[in-house]
């Protein structure tokens, strides 16, 4: 494949895989080395959105968009909700130069963006390629680098990308949960008003969502679909759910093996399961439900991340074009006789939402609050409020 855009002498930033391939560019944002598993993403907007989702810790994010950072950066598309700002992606690679800002609602441009967040980034790099090895391979691991002057390490880096053993086994939501409890009360965006506080009555719905990673329009969504929404972390014990009087729990998205999380996470979902409580689960939150009622996850060999994914729903056979962000899938091979399939991807079959059939538990493997479709399903929020208020 083409190595990159930029000659090695002018290259200020580079990618270093562990089968010994070098791809050179311009480097922007933090400078120093990351490693990390390189995916891509097919989407064509919501950048911010994405470097900012805990699901990525760990992850270098290749963009298939060739023209990334015109809309530049704001307060507000930050998608972690809490934790510390590195715990996301560990850096970007992108076909053309970042071009300076042009949206109204920008407050800076991408490259001051990522070097305050700590993401390093390189630019002018043969993405097409690139995602056909991905393709072709699978995810590979590299160490990505930026430095100014152009002095790089190559055998340094190619061993570092070698030394990193993958996301495979790897618990990652510790390091991305919020070290407290705290209620969230921000409602979804409204133009020209931004995020408004919520003004719910005490006796709309409580919810606690278990933080493994959780992103912000997810609990926007939660809280504008009408409940109160407390978020918790990702080690809370079931009695510590349980006494705060919840109507439903929400298992949330977030970064790693599920099979890893699982270890101390699903004791707490058995017995919320035991007790009857409703439960919606979010990608990695999907998968622990599946694995709680004694499914198994597999590792895939490219993932899947995008905006652009169509998803078959079984009961009313309806297709929506969802966002995904996952590395491992739940394997309906092992779904046992009270799990239903509700959704199904259409690009490889593979599974993407259940429910209990012995329990009020449901969940997905896309990411319902993004906007490609743009808001194909944004219903399952109301639809889980709205059962919690029946109940």
């Amino acid at each position: 494949m083409r190595t990159s855009q930029a000659p090695a002498q002018s290259a200020t930033g580079i990618i270093a895989f562990a089968d010994g391939l070098i791809l050179r560019g311009q480097g922007l944002g933090a400078t120093g080395d990351a490693v990390g598993e390189v995916c891509f993403n097919t989407a064509m907007t919501g950048y911010q959105e994405i470097l900012t989702d805990p699901s990525y810790a760990g992850q270098i994010i290749t963009f298939t968009f060739p023209h990334i950072g015109n809309v530049g950066t704001n307060d507000e598309d930050v998608e972690s909700a809490s934790g510390p700002a590195a715990n996301a992606a560990r850096g970007a690679i992108f076909a053309m130069p970042i071009t300076s800002h042009s949206n109204y609602r920008a407050r800076q441009d991408l490259p001051v963006w990522m070097k305050r967040r700590g993401i390093v980034g390189v630019a002018g790099v043969d993405t097409r390629a690139l995602t056909a090895k991905i393709r072709r391979e699978g995810v590979a691991h590299a160490a990505i680098a930026h430095n100014p002057n152009g002095l790089f390490d190559e055998a340094a880096l190619i061993a570092k990308a070698r030394a990193f053993d993958g996301l495979e086994g790897k618990e990652l939501a510790n390091a991305v949960t919020t070290p407290r409890a705290f209620a969230h009360t921000q409602n979804p965006w409204v133009w020209n008003k931004g995020h408004e506080d919520t003004n719910l009555s005490p006796d709309a719905p409580k919810i606690i969502v278990v933080d493994f990673g959780v992103k912000q329009n997810i609990l926007r969504l939660l809280t504008g679909a009408g409940a109160h929404t407390m978020v918790v972390p990702s080690t809370a014990l079931a009695a510590e759910i349980i006494a705060q009087a919840p109507d439903g729990v929400v298992l949330s998205n977030g970064p790693g093996d599920p099979a890893a999380t699982a270890r101390y996470a699903l004791p707490m979902i058995k017995a919320l399961l035991e007790r009857k409580m409703p439960l919606f689960g979010i990608c990695l939150g999907h998968q622990l439900l599946a694995l709680a009622a004694g499914a198994k996850t597999i590792k895939m060999a490219q993932g899947h991340h995008g905006a652009n994914h169509p998803v078959k729903e079984h009961a009313s056979g309806r297709v929506e074009i969802v966002s995904m962000n996952h590395g491992f899938t739940v394997d309906t091979d092992s779904l046992p006789p009270n799990v239903e399939p509700t959704f199904t991807s259409l690009f490889d079959g593979t599974n993407s939402g259940i429910r209990l059939t012995d329990a009020p538990a449901m969940s997905v493997q896309h990411h319902p609050e993004a906007s490609p479709g743009p808001q194909d399903s944004f219903g399952v929020f109301k639809q889980f409020v709205e059962s919690l208020k029946a109940a």
